[in-house]
C-alpha cells in the first residue's frame, strides 16, 4: 500500500522530469512533503491528548442536567456494569446516567466524528476547503424525508429511516446527473449536488406549506434545526452501524485518498483506478452524513470547520487528518451540546449554535490559513 512520503516523492518526480514546471511548484511541493511529514511525527502525541480531552469532556457532560450527578458517581455507574465496584446509588442515577444522558452524550461524539471525518473526505477528494457534508444534497434529501415522515405520521423510527433513504437518494440523483453531464469532472458533481440541494429544499417549503400549523410545522422545523434531544439507545445503534461501516472503507483508503489529493494524474502512476476509489470515498462520506442527519437533524459547519482546524494541527495527509477529525469533531459537537442544555436555559437547537460559534471561528481560521489548504 503506497504511504504518503510515497506520493510526495513521485509528485516531485514528475515535477522534475516533465516539461513546463517552475521553481515556484517544485518549491510548494517541497513545503507539502514537509508538512505533511511533520504532521504523521506528530500525530501520536496530539492523538493522546485529544483522546483525554475528549474523555474528560464526555465524563464533565454528565454532570450537566437538572439532576446533579457528580463526575466520580458516573465513573462508579461505569464499573459497576464491568462489576468491579458495588452499588451505593439509586437507580435513578442508573436511569439518568445510562438510558438518559448516556445515548445523548454518545450520540453527540459520533455525529459530530462523523460529520467531521465526511468533510474532510469531501474536501480532500474535491481538493476545495469550502466543501462541507452535504454538498451533494444529502442533507437537503434527508430533510425532505424527515419532513414527509412527519407529515405522513410516521414514528421516530420511521421519521429516522425516511431521512436516511432520502438522503442516499438525493446524492444518487447527484451521481447520476454528474455522469450524464460530464463522466469524471468533479466540479459537474458539486453543480449537480447544488441543483439537487435546491430541489429538495424547494420540496421541504413545500411541505411546511401543507403541514398543519399546529402539531406537524413545529416538528419540522425543530427537526430541521437539529438536535439531539430525543436520543435513545436505539436511535444510536441504528447509526453506529452504517458510520462505523463508512469509517473502516475510509481507513483502508485513506493512502488513496491522500494520492487523490496530490491529483489524478499522480494517483494513476501509483496504480489507483480513480473513478472507483472516488466512487467509493463518495458514498462512505454520504452513509456517514445520511446516518448522522437521520438521528440528529441537519447541523452545519462540523463538516467544513474541523477538518481545517485539524490541518493546522498534523498537516494536509489524509491519514492523519482522519483520526484527528474523529476526535476533535466528537469533541467540538458534545461541547456545543452541552451548551445547549446548560442549567438555566432554554435549549437551542445545535444547527443555530453550531453557526453561531463555527461561523465566526471559521473566519479566524480563514486568515490563519489563507490559501495553504492542502
Amino acid at each position: 500500500m503506497p504511504c504518503a512520503h510515497a506520493v510526495d516523492r513521485i509528485s516531485l518526480r514528475q515535477a522534475s522530469l516533465l516539461p513546463g514546471p517552475s521553481s515556484l511548484s517544485l518549491l510548494e511541493d517541497s513545503r507539502a512533503s514537509a508538512a505533511a511529514h511533520r504532521g504523521e511525527t506528530r500525530l501520536p502525541g496530539y492523538l493522546l491528548i485529544a483522546i483525554a480531552a475528549v474523555v474528560g469532556l464526555f465524563l464533565f457532560s454528565f454532570t450537566i442536567g437538572p439532576y446533579p450527578i457528580p463526575a466520580s458517581t458516573v465513573v462508579s455507574v461505569f464499573l459497576h456494569k464491568l462489576s468491579l465496584v458495588e452499588k451505593t446509588w439509586s437507580d435513578a442515577v442508573d436511569l439518568v446516567v445510562l438510558d438518559v444522558r448516556g445515548p445523548r452524550i454518545a450520540a453527540a461524539i459520533l455525529v459530530g466524528g462523523a460529520l467531521a471525518c465526511a468533510g474532510a473526505t469531501y474536501q480532500n477528494l474535491f481538493r476545495n476547503p469550502l466543501v462541507s457534508p452535504g454538498v451533494l444534497g444529502v442533507s437537503a434529501g434527508a430533510g425532505f424525508g424527515a419532513a414527509l415522515g412527519i407529515v405522513l405520521g410516521m414514528p421516530g423510527l420511521g421519521i429516522q429511516g425516511m431521512a436516511f433513504l432520502w438522503g442516499l437518494a438525493a446524492v444518487a440523483v447527484t451521481i447520476w446527473l454528474g455522469r450524464t453531464f460530464h463522466r469524471h469532472a468533479t466540479l459537474v458533481l458539486v453543480v449537480a449536488g447544488l441543483v439537487v440541494s435546491a430541489f429538495f429544499q424547494a420540496l421541504v417549503s413545500l411541505i411546511k406549506i401543507v403541514a398543519d400549523p399546529l402539531n406537524q410545522l413545529p416538528s419540522i422545523t425543530f427537526w430541521l434545526l437539529g438536535g439531539l434531544h430525543r436520543m435513545s439507545t436505539a436511535t444510536l445503534l441504528s447509526a453506529l452501524i452504517p458510520i462505523a461501516v463508512a469509517g473502516l472503507v475510509l481507513h483502508a483508503l485513506r493512502w488513496k485518498v491522500h494520492a487523490l489529493a496530490a491529483g489524478e494524474d499522480e494517483a494513476r502512476t501509483m496504480g489507483v483506478d480513480v473513478p472507483r476509489t472516488r466512487l467509493l470515498l463518495i458514498l462512505s462520506a454520504t452513509l456517514m452524513t445520511a446516518a448522522c442527519v437521520s438521528i440528529s437533524g441537519i447541523i452545519g459547519w462540523v463538516g467544513l470547520l474541523i477538518p481545517h482546524i485539524v490541518r493546522m494541527l498534523v498537516g494536509p495527509s489524509f491519514a492523519a487528518v482522519l483520526p484527528m477529525s474523529a476526535l476533535i469533531g466528537g469533541g467540538f459537537l458534545l461541547g456545543i451540546d452541552d451548551l445547549a442544555r446548560a442549567p438555566g436555559t432554554t435549549e437551542i437547537p445545535l444547527g443555530i449554535l453550531t453557526a453561531l460559534i463555527g461561523a465566526p471561528f471559521f473566519a479566524l481560521v480563514l486568515a490563519r490559513t489563507r490559501r495553504q489548504w492542502f
